[in-house]
């Protein structure tokens, strides 16, 4: 991960997008996939108190890019370091590789690495309303990650047997994965570029660094990233019918009300 640059004059005007690379899909121990999530119940733990102090720094983070026009140094690293620690615990839970991830920020043997420039300039109108700017992107986020979790007991069996990943999984899951490390980047202002990137990169948008950089998807993949949003509307749909069933359910006098007047007789 490049480290901040705070003091350097910025020549280069192309906006930077947070980078994920990963390793090409690989064979898997079948027991630490059956076993994933209860292996990293542990992480989960740490990573949820972490994620309160990630909220802190955030919060303190934002007074600071709002008057200076950048993240505060302090601020830039602590949450860099968070969001590569989140990325390889998603990533194992996701299927992704296998190894499992080391309880510290800073861990270059890990397969699993991002890039982010958190010393860049950032717009401070941007930063003012950035919780109502990234409400577009935290609605494709969730739809990505419900639709992928609507399925994720067909790819854990499927991993489970073949003992692998197969390539066109393997790829929408990066797209679901790398938009969810911008989607975060960008909330904790560890950038100024807007998610983008769902559906991959162009086949020449930059020299290959590893299989997911860039991230060129086949029509498998993209079909895959299709069905993800399709199923997530559709989680979402059945959610909201059921809150109203159940709200229904609990005020059974609103329905007698209504249905009062229509009553026709003694």
């Amino acid at each position: 991960m490049e480290q901040p640059r705070w003091d350097v004059p910025v020549v280069d005007r192309t906006e930077f997008r947070p980078a994920l690379d990963l390793p090409p899909s690989a064979r898997q121990n079948r027991l630490t996939v059956l076993l994933r999530l209860l292996l990293l119940i542990p992480q989960l733990i740490v990573l949820w108190l972490l994620s309160i102090v990630a909220f802190v720094v955030t919060v303190i983070g934002w007074f600071g890019a709002l008057f200076t026009g950048r993240l505060p140094r302090f601020a830039a690293e602590w949450l860099s370091g968070f969001l590569v620690y989140d990325t390889r615990v998603y990533a194992s839970m996701l299927l992704m590789v296998d190894r499992y991830p080391p309880f510290r920020f800073a861990a270059p043997e890990h397969p699993v690495r991002i890039e982010v420039r958190p010393g860049e300039p950032l717009n401070r109108l941007a930063v003012f309303f950035r919780l109502l700017l990234v409400v577009p992107a935290a609605i494709v986020q969730g739809l990505l990650q419900a639709g992928w979790w609507s399925l994720s007991v067909i790819h854990w069996l499927v991993v489970l047997v073949m003992g692998r990943m197969p390539q066109a999984l393997f790829e929408a899951t990066a797209a679901v994965l790398r938009y969810r490390v911008r989607f975060e980047a960008y909330l904790m202002m560890l950038t100024s570029s807007y998610p983008v990137g769902v559906f991959g990169d162009p086949p020449n948008a930059e020299p290959q660094r590893s299989a997911t950089r860039p991230l060129v998807l086949t029509g498998a993949a993209k079909a895959l990233l299709v069905i993800y949003l399709v199923l997530g509307v559709a989680s979402w749909a059945a959610g909201s019918a059921s809150d109203e069933w159940h709200s229904e359910d609990d005020n059974p006098g609103d329905v007698v009300t209504t249905l009062a007047p229509l009553r026709v007789g003694p």
